[in-house]
Formats: C-alpha cells, sequence, structure tokens
C-alpha cells in the first residue's frame, strides 16, 4: 500500500543537468530568494543593513519586486497588510540588532492579529553565535530570544544547506491556523558566502489543515438547533479563514442574530435582517448577547474589545470556535472547538437543523434603534457627519487601514467596511503608526483599487518619513490626517480620569506642505468639503494626504440613565 507521503517526485534529465550545474556567483541569499520565489512570493518588504547585503543583493539577480520602507517598524506593517490581504506570508527583510528589534511592535500587531509575516533577518557571523560577547557590530547576546515571545515560530540557521527547509518550515508555521509572524535569522557569513547548493526550484508551500473534532461539532450542531435565542459574534477568524459566506449561510439557517468584532469587520453583511452590526461595544447589544441561550463565537477570543472590556458575562451556553489554542477558554467556559474557522462553519452546517424563528429581525431593529437613540442623544453629529463622509467617499471595494485614534475607535463600531477584508485596524496590540504603513502594503498588493490610511496628527508623526515610499513606489494611497493637537483619545481618557490631560499636547508640522516636499499632493479640508476633497484624492492615481483640522468625541459606550 502507498501512502502519498511516501511518493517521491522523479526529477526530469533537465532538472538533474540543471542541479549538476548550478550558476556561478550565487551566494547564501540567493538560496533565501530562490526559496521565496519556490513557495510563489512576488513581492518582498524590508530595509537594507551590513549584515544583510548578501540577502539584499541577491535581490538583484532575482524576479522579485522588492518595497523598501524608511523605518523597519514601518515595512512590518507593510508586510502585515500585505499578508492580510493577499493571504500569503509577507516576506520581510531585515538586518541584525537594532534593524531587527525595531520591527518588533510591528510583529506584535501581526501576532495579535493573525497577520501571516515571514521576517528573515541576519545575524552575526556564525562564529559568534552562542550567547557570547563577541564585539560585532548589532550584536545581542541572543537575538531569537528577543523575538520568541511574539512571533509563532523562530528559526535558525547555521549553513546553507539549511536555508530552503528552514523558510519552507517559516512559511508553513506563518500559514497554519492561526496565522502569524515568524523568524528566521541567518549568520552574515552564511548569506555572503558562494555557493554550489543548486538553484531551489520547488517547495512545498500548503500549511497544515485544522479540522475541527466531529464529537465536538456534533454537540455544537445539537445545541444550535434546539437554541431558543442563538446569537453569534463573529471575529477575525472568520475573515482570515474566508469564511464570511459560510457565516451567512448558518445564521440564516439557525435565525440567528450576528455581531462583527473590530477584527471581525465586515464578515457579516452590515445591513442584513441578521446584523447587529459591530456595536459590540454597546451594552445594549452586550445585554442582547448575555440573554442568548446559546452564543456561538466564531474566530475570536473574546479579549477586551470583544467583550466590552470585559463586562460581557453570558447566562447562556457558549460554544467558541477558535485557531490559537492559548485563546480557547481563556476568558469564558464554553464547549471549545479547536479548528479554523472555515472548516469547523462547513461541519455545523453539515449537521445543524433548520430553526424556525421569525423574531429575530425584530429583535435586532429593535436593539439596533435603542443603539441609535443612546447615539443621538450624546450630541456627536460632528462625528457622525465625519465617518459618514469617509464611507461615501470611500470606494465599496477600496480597503482602508486605520490607526489607533478616535475616528477608529468610531469605525470599529459604526462603519460599514462594505465586505470581508476590507476594513483593518492596529487593534490587534493597539500601537500607534500602524496605518499609512499598511495602506502602503495593501497597495503594493492590489494596486488596481485606491487604498485609504486614517491617522490622527499624533500616530501620523509616526509613520511620516513613508511619505518618500509611497511616492517612490508611486502606491495608490490616501492619508488621512484628522488633526486635533495632540494625542486625542489619551487626552479624552486622561481628562476623564484625572480631569486634565498631561503629555498629550503635540507641536505639529504643517502637513499639507510636508506632503508637498516629498511630491505628494496634500489638502486642506473641512467637515463641509471632507468627502469631495477625499474623493478626488482617492480618484487620482498615486499617493494623495488630505488633512481635516477637528477634534472629535467618542461615544459613552454605556446606558444613558
Amino acid at each position: 500500500m502507498t501512502h502519498d507521503h511516501d511518493l517521491v517526485l522523479r526529477p526530469t534529465e533537465a532538472q538533474i543537468a540543471a542541479a549538476l550545474n548550478p550558476p556561478s556567483g550565487r551566494n547564501g541569499g540567493d538560496l533565501v530568494v530562490e526559496t521565496l520565489a519556490a513557495l510563489g512570493t512576488t513581492t518582498v518588504f524590508g530595509l537594507p543593513g551590513q549584515h544583510a547585503l548578501g540577502m539584499f543583493d541577491a535581490l538583484r539577480r532575482s524576479d522579485l519586486r522588492y518595497i523598501g520602507l524608511r523605518v523597519e517598524n514601518n515595512a512590518g506593517f507593510a508586510a502585515d497588510a500585505y499578508g492580510r490581504i493577499t493571504g500569503e506570508a509577507a516576506p520581510l527583510l531585515l538586518s541584525t540588532g537594532p534593524g531587527a528589534l525595531t520591527s518588533l511592535a510591528a510583529l506584535q500587531e501581526a501576532a495579535a492579529a493573525s497577520a501571516p509575516v515571514l521576517a528573515i533577518s541576519s545575524q552575526i557571523p556564525s562564529a559568534g553565535l552562542g550567547g557570547g560577547r563577541h564585539g560585532y557590530l548589532h550584536e545581542l547576546p541572543d537575538q531569537a530570544a528577543s523575538f520568541r515571545g511574539v512571533v509563532k515560530s523562530v528559526h535558525t540557521v547555521r549553513t546553507q544547506s539549511q536555508i530552503p527547509s528552514a523558510i519552507e518550515a517559516a512559511w508553513k508555521s506563518a500559514l497554519t491556523a492561526p496565522h502569524g509572524p515568524v523568524w528566521v535569522e541567518i549568520p552574515q557569513d552564511v548569506l555572503l558566502a558562494e555557493t554550489q547548493i543548486p538553484v531551489v526550484t520547488g517547495g512545498d508551500a500548503f500549511p497544515e489543515e485544522l479540522p475541527p473534532r466531529v464529537e465536538l461539532t456534533a454537540v455544537a450542531a445539537d445545541l444550535l438547533s434546539k437554541a431558543a435565542r442563538p446569537a453569534i459574534i463573529a471575529g477575525g477568524g472568520v475573515v482570515r479563514a474566508d469564511a464570511s459566506g459560510k457565516l451567512k449561510r448558518l445564521a440564516e439557517v439557525l435565525r440567528a442574530p450576528v455581531v462583527c468584532t473590530p477584527g471581525g469587520k465586515g464578515a457579516f453583511p452590515w445591513k442584513h435582517p441578521l446584523s447587529l452590526q459591530s456595536w459590540i461595544e454597546d451594552r445594549y447589544v452586550t445585554d442582547f448577547l448575555e440573554d442568548a441561550d446559546v452564543l456561538l463565537v466564531v474566530g475570536s477570543g473574546l479579549g477586551e474589545l470583544s467583550s466590552n472590556y470585559h463586562t460581557f458575562k453570558p447566562r447562556g451556553r457558549v460554544i467558541q470556535i477558535e485557531a490559537d489554542l492559548g485563546k480557547l477558554e481563556s476568558n469564558h467556559p464554553a464547549l471549545g472547538i479547536h479548528a479554523d474557522a472555515r472548516l469547523a462553519l462547513q461541519a455545523l452546517l453539515e449537521t445543524v437543523t433548520e430553526r424556525a424563528d421569525e423574531t429575530a429581525p425584530e429583535r435586532v431593529r429593535e436593539v439596533l434603534a435603542k443603539v441609535a437613540e443612546r447615539i443621538a442623544a450624546q450630541e456627536l453629529t460632528l462625528e457622525q457627519d465625519v465617518l459618514a463622509s469617509v464611507r461615501r467617499a470611500l470606494p465599496a471595494g477600496s480597503p482602508s487601514f486605520w490607526d489607533m485614534t478616535i475616528l477608529a475607535y468610531w469605525a470599529w463600531s459604526a462603519f460599514d467596511a462594505k465586505g470581508p477584508n476590507h476594513m483593518h485596524s492596529a487593534q490587534g496590540a493597539g500601537g500607534l503608526g500602524y496605518g499609512f504603513p499598511a495602506a502602503l502594503g495593501a497597495a503594493a498588493a492590489d494596486p488596481t483599487r485606491p487604498v485609504l490610511a486614517v491617522s490622527g496628527d499624533g500616530g501620523a508623526l509616526y509613520s511620516i518619513a513613508e511619505l518618500a515610499t509611497a511616492r517612490q513606489y508611486d502606491l495608490n494611497v490616501t492619508w488621512l490626517i484628522v488633526d486635533d493637537g495632540g494625542y486625542g483619545i489619551l487626552r479624552e481618557y486622561m481628562t476623564d480620569a484625572f480631569g486634565e490631560a498631561t503629555a498629550t499636547e503635540l507641536t505639529r508640522p504643517d502637513y499639507v506642505a510636508l506632503a508637498e516636499s516629498f511630491g505628494v499632493p496634500g489638502v486642506l479640508t473641512t467637515v463641509e468639503t471632507l468627502e469631495a476633497d477625499l474623493a478626488k484624492a482617492l480618484a487620482a492615481p498615486g499617493p494623495s494626504v488630505v488633512v481635516l483640522p477637528a477634534v472629535l468625541r467618542m461615544f459613552a459606550p454605556t446606558h444613558l440613565e
């Protein structure tokens, strides 16, 4: 009996001849780029550095497209977005020590949001590996240790023959559910040394699947089929698994209302009769979910933002489908199903029986009406007008990337993403500076549609250097900067908590003039002209900046007494 894994592909005579006569002038860096190309890579991000020059020189001999950013952290954000948009592992090429460490915050966001990033860094020469102090430039006692608590897996290469297998193993790790960032490091001398290893021509790019346990989905299907008031929370795992279609069918079969988490934006149609949209930070919605007798949580760990800041206390039975084993039942007891969302939803669709319930759409309308009434009572017309203008200006099929700014907090709850994988933010780890470089990565992934980035003036200064990147590669990104004079959300938090704010006010540049100094068109807009200015900028090819001076406020998420 022959098993698939016992089969070995027989090389052709041409392949044998090529392997026996590799071209001259290749080094370890060529093995890196050849392996990436063999795995299907077309685009890489990063910054060169002294120890990594062998890798970057090899790019010159390859067909890979290189997008170079100005700061490693921003390069990581760009790779993160490229991975989210394409579903591929996005290579991030870095140098040793400071260059590598500067990417840590971006890799933390990728880990928190399950974005597949393949970080490949140089290391000090192999003679210095082992944790000593050898005096090499950029040397760390244990570079891999700095990343082990952030990424999914760490792969240290010591010889050239290890390069293809290490990168392939890292690639599979990044793309196995839950997706996430991985780390490969290769010593400088291994990258620079000439190699006689044959050109890398093949690679197994298929990650392992994560199917649900049959006995668990059988119990889950029985609970859902017999529920009186089922409800569903859709998290980012639904989007990453490309499972929104299956989620919609299951919700309709069960007549179960659905609310999307910030990471799950667009996983369920915004205007569907069963859609609670994404008002998951609202107390009315929290009450509704707590009242469900069976709550299905798909692709969410029910962390802080997805549990209304840990105020959520479900009274019914919880079923949690989660690909990250560490998040399974980490916040609430549940029937925990460790599985990819797509495979688990398919199993449920094949097992559940249809529920007859004509009251669910009416109950959804009642909740959304209460939410709208509560927001209307808070005199937040400015904020709603700004968000509505952004939505009207942005083409329905265009993705948007949001920094940690007040308008993004609004968008988590009140913005119609118009589809799965369209709206992304830094809500995973919550670091500043995500929006613009991430949008650049998305534009590199798909140049056929404009991309929107949204930042506050504080977050914008984290990534202002990437205006040069946007211009150099002529990327179709429009950057909306809401200028409120400082760290607006922190100002609001501190004022609420302490009566006054400290360290939140900022001296800012003239963002329009600054953009134009990079050769990027800029416009100063108003709330009244925002929609027209933003639409015009998005319609024009290449990068652009739109600056809106406005002080926005957050809505109160609790009931008004």
